[in-house]
């Protein structure tokens, strides 16, 4: 019963942190380009660490080093362990996957 319980309030976790809470502010910039480093803040941070070190997920400061930007765009469109996929879509995706990429 307590491994049911903490599974529920785990996957309940998981789908709070995916939740941006950034109120409805802009993941753009003033250019009217998509801002990675604010969608990663908003939706990549709670699980990854607010400096990309590492928490529940892995880190992710030099993950440019160890994977393509089509291997990153993977990862954010399908999810891995136990990140759940499409937490990002679309250009989004495809501006933090090269955004994440350049970090090396």
């Amino acid at each position: 019963m307590k491994k049911k319980l903490l599974g529920v309030l785990f996957g309940a976790s998981l789908v709070l942190a995916a939740c941006d809470g950034n109120g409805g502010d802009s993941t753009e910039t003033s250019s009217g380009g998509v801002d990675p480093e604010k969608i990663v803040n908003n939706k990549c941070t709670s699980c990854h660490g607010g400096n990309l070190e590492g928490g529940m997920g892995p880190a992710l400061k030099n993950i440019g080093a160890e994977l393509s930007k089509d291997e990153i765009r993977e990862t954010i469109k399908n999810g891995k362990g136990q990140m759940p996929p499409g937490l990002i879509e679309g250009e989004e995706a495809d501006a933090v996957a090269e955004w994440l990429s350049k970090k090396k």
